[in-house]
């Protein structure tokens, strides 16, 4: 008898820029500036490429480039191992941007938590809003 695949959550945040896709798309894909807004990193927009983000907090995340689509899409996969097995984390990050008449929609959707993994859930409701409103910031500053 086969298992149902355990029920996961989503978090999506989604805002506004007043910057054009391509300006964006090199703040979600430079190394120098991931670090500015997210992370310090090793990252490369080619598909397959394995990369690690490591949190100011000390954390390791064990990353993988899902899909790259510029200007468009980026996916990639946000691994966090930890000695307690709830708090191992098996996650995607996909961001999506959409031309606007004034800029880009950016949407920006986490997928893979368990129903267990509130922590890790609210956490991360949490931080990509200070992700992005960061993001904004360096948006701003780099005209």
């Amino acid at each position: 008898m086969n298992e149902a695949p355990a029920e996961t959550r989503s978090v999506v945040v989604e805002r506004d820029f007043p910057y054009p896709p391509e300006k964006l798309w090199r703040a979600l894909t430079q190394p120098h500036l991931i670090e500015e807004w997210l992370m310090k990193n090793d990252f490369n927009a080619v598909v397959g490429h394995r990369f690690n983000l490591r949190g100011d907090w000390g954390g390791v995340l064990d990353c993988e480039v899902l899909a790259v689509e510029p200007n468009k899409t980026l996916a990639y996969t946000w691994n966090f191992a930890h000695d307690d097995a709830a708090f191992n984390l098996q996650s995607v990050v996909t961001f999506t941007l959409a031309a606007t008449p004034t800029g880009t929609h950016l949407r920006m959707e986490q997928s893979g938590f368990r129903t267990e993994q509130k922590q890790a859930y609210g956490g991360a409701k949490a931080g990509w809003q200070q992700f992005l409103t960061k993001l904004e910031q360096i948006l701003a500053r780099a005209e």
